[in-house]
């Protein structure tokens, strides 16, 4: 490997012999990584595939198809969506709230954020469905106003939304953090709103992070099955999820069926990010060419 410098002093590129790399370790490193998704990922999915594909095409759309996991995936994946709507919108503001204010116990707020991430998922099921039961804390003053959130589908997009929240909020928190309140400033100065600001300096640069929260509260609450089993109801067609499906296949010994139910929720959900990611690549070209 050498350097020279150009006509300039400027040092010219490093020469390296063909083939080689300036990192040592690469190709220990790449096989370490091909390996280790290999093991962890891609064989496990495609387990999965030529599981379900013993019931051949015929087999594979009858199981898919049927009222009972459309209505299941239906509302595990409208569930999720909605949640992490819900997240990406609540979740900035809380994000917000924490960076440019000062109160009391703001630490222990902070803390709290995180407490989905250490929760066993059977105890945050637990606690959201004594919450929210006709005689639970909150759903006792809700039961009065004809609103039922336990053993409702209602029930699984709260608990889509408490389990995805932490997601947005660290997401947000930290280019907030590195945000240049400058650039409110000099908008402030040359007469724009606080609106204006908002919409026009704050939000370009926190909607990557906000995008990416949502993708990942999104695809968390997609498969979740703990947090959401006891607070569901299990109610076939109604409040019945795509995880709990597969559980009941695999108990009935139906392990192809049950491996066509994963493959179908493997598959919405890789179209989804892809479309997600999509528009995260879009906003963020988008945002170069207005620089």
């Amino acid at each position: 490997m050498t350097a020279s410098n150009d006509a300039t002093g400027t040092p010219a590129r490093i020469r390296t012999p063909r083939g080689k790399s300036i990192i040592p370790g690469r190709g220990l490193t790449l096989g370490f990584t091909v390996l280790y998704l290999s093991l962890i990922v891609l064989i496990p999915l495609a387990g999965v595939f030529f599981k379900s594909a013993e019931l051949g095409w015929s087999g594979f759309w009858n199981v898919v198809s049927a009222p009972r996991v459309l209505a299941a995936l239906k509302l595990s994946f409208g569930a999720a969506l909605i949640g992490a709507s819900i997240n990406a919108v609540f979740g900035t503001l809380i994000a917000w709230v924490f960076v440019r204010y000062r109160f009391f116990a703001k630490r222990f707020f902070d803390a709290i954020i995180d407490l989905p991430f250490a929760l066993p998922t059977a105890v945050a099921g637990i606690a959201l469905t004594a919450l929210y039961a006709a005689n639970g804390w909150i759903g006792q003053f809700l039961e009065p106003l004809g609103i039922k959130v336990a053993y409702t589908p209602v029930g699984v997009i709260v608990a889509c939304t408490f389990i995805g929240l932490p997601f947005v909020v660290r997401t947000v928190q930290p280019l907030l953090e590195e945000a240049e309140r400058e650039l409110e400033e000099a908008a402030a100065s040359l007469g724009a709103t606080r609106l204006q600001a908002i919409t026009r300096v704050i939000l370009p640069t926190i909607l990557p992070g906000i995008i990416t929260g949502f993708t990942l509260a999104f695809a968390r609450a997609a498969g979740e099955y703990g947090s959401i089993i006891f607070i569901a109801g299990n109610m076939p067609m109604i409040s019945e999820i795509a995880p709990l499906l597969i559980i009941i296949k695999l108990e009935e010994f139906d392990y192809a069926g049950a491996s066509a139910v994963a493959v179908a929720m493997l598959t919405l959900s890789l179209v989804l990010l892809l479309i997600i990611n999509g528009l995260h690549i879009w906003t963020r070209s988008r945002r170069g060419r207005n620089r």
